[in-house]
């Protein structure tokens, strides 16, 4: 059953029904589209619209739907609709005729798409937020495990300083904290509710909007019926919080498929997230980490391809804005996956403590000590930077690292440098040296790390 067929004479073709039928995937919106519509019952009875009797069965029967919505019990695959509001009024004209009839009085599917999406939005951001909780809390455990672990840390790929481990599990706390107030501020602004806009200029019927805006949790109604049946802002933050979020998880995923391999070696993931290879026996794969890094080609494209659809669209709703469900579905489903086999990852890894402290050692990562030890014997830093350059040519000369060089090597080039180097060449000195905030000492990380695992819950 068309909602609009009385204009036509002939129905549609096969191939435009592929096309345009979109009950395949907003078959997912069949609860929010039930609700929706039994609150706009209870408008229309408001309205005088509808009498009490009539509210009465449409809202007994759309409760009997969405009990069946919720189980999974609705049979879309047989049915002949285009939509799920179709398929919804179908069912309703079905059970009890010419009163089902009644449900659209005033309403357009311009008006009800808006608010069964925002809704279907607004309950994902939740279960989303949850997710990247789940999340941030399997890196405080991570770093908790780890505490006193020292890594090298890296620029351009490149030995850079050493840092505590729980320093780099506390770096992606703080990216997926700003993911979960993106998905904060989003629910905030789009909390607004569309119903009542009809097709793009409102509705004749004196349905009380804040009524309905309120019954289905919204903050206002919308403040334009053109903007509000047309706005697609919220699908567009959805993808952008998406897209920045799954940024983050290829981030962390490259840093660990580095750390998981041979040539650096050190942590080793676990049998449950990983796979082998068909032709040589010795492989452990780190698939899932490299699927979560792949699978941000796909959310970035649903990002983009909406942003195309909707550069060039006029006022008011135009069938193009179709394409807003599928992209923003399917990232939706990937984003969850990826930040629960993201704890998964965590959970399982096991760190090779003594290898990262070997590498943290190497690649001259205290050259900065010397620089700053320097410093305090009255040299300016440019200078002492020059000095500490020159001291790492002696040290790979003699194929050493600059802690082990003799002194009278190091004097050589700065007669400034005394015995009381060695300590400050030592790899915990430099990397406790920082003991100021948001670095990565032993004592600032631990208080980042307990202050984080208190506020957890305060978090989204």
């Amino acid at each position: 059953m068309a909602l609009w067929g009385g204009r036509f004479a002939a129905g549609s073709s096969n191939m435009f029904r592929q096309v345009n039928d979109s009950l395949p995937f907003d078959r997912v919106m069949a609860a929010q589209d039930i609700q929706g519509s039994i609150i706009w019952s209870r408008g229309l009875k408001k309205a005088g619209v509808l009498s009490e009797d009539e509210q009465s069965q449409l809202e007994a029967a759309l409760s009997e739907l969405k009990a069946l919505a919720e189980k999974g019990e609705l049979d879309f695959d047989a049915s002949p609709e285009e939509d799920i509001h179709s398929f919804v009024e179908a069912a309703l004209i079905d059970k009890l005729g010419d009163i089902g009839r009644k449900l659209h009085t005033g309403r357009s599917r311009n008006d009800q798409v808006a608010t069964d999406f925002r809704l279907w939005v607004r309950e994902h951001v939740d279960s989303l937020k949850a997710d990247l909780k789940a999340l941030i809390r399997a890196l405080l455990q991570t770093a908790s495990r780890h505490q006193q672990a020292i890594i090298p840390g890296y620029t351009h790929l490149q030995r850079a300083q050493p840092i505590h481990f729980a320093h780099w599990c506390l770096a992606y706390v703080e990216m997926f904290k700003r993911d979960l107030s993106r998905m904060k501020d989003l629910k905030a602004r789009m909390n607004q509710c569309p119903l009542g806009s009809g097709a793009l200029a409102g509705t004749t019927y004196p349905v009380d909007r804040d009524m309905l805006a309120n019954e289905l949790g919204f903050n206002s109604p919308c403040l334009n019926s053109l903007d509000a049946v047309s706005d697609r802002d919220f699908v567009l933050e959805l993808l952008f919080c998406a897209s920045t979020s799954m940024m983050h998880i290829s981030r962390m995923a490259e840093d660990l498929i580095f750390y998981n391999s041979g040539e650096a070696g050190f942590l080793q993931l676990g049998d449950s997230v990983t796979s082998g290879s068909s032709l040589m026996p010795q492989k452990k794969n780190p698939d899932a980490l490299e699927l979560m890094r792949g699978k941000c080609g796909r959310v970035f494209g649903s990002l983009q391809g909406l942003l195309v659809t909707m550069k060039g669209l006029p006022l008011a709703y135009n069938k193009d804005m179709q394409e807003d469900k599928e992209g923003a579905i399917d990232t939706v489903n990937q984003w969850h996956i990826c930040l629960c086999i993201a704890v998964e990852v965590l959970d399982s890894l096991s760190l090779n403590e003594e290898r990262c402290r070997e590498a943290a050692a190497q690649g001259y990562a205290n050259a900065t000590e010397l620089a700053d030890y320097l410093v305090e014997k009255g040299i300016p830093f440019r200078t002492g930077h020059d000095i500490a350059g020159k001291v790492v040519l002696a040290g790979i000369e003699k194929g050493c690292a600059i802690e082990d060089l003799p002194l009278a090597d190091m004097q050589a080039i700065c007669d400034k440098i005394e015995d009381d180097v060695y300590p400050v060449l030592q790899l915990e000195y430099g990397v406790n040296k920082r003991n100021i905030l948001g670095g990565t000492s032993y004592e600032t990380v631990t208080k980042a790390l307990y202050t984080e695992l208190e506020n957890l819950d305060k978090l989204g």
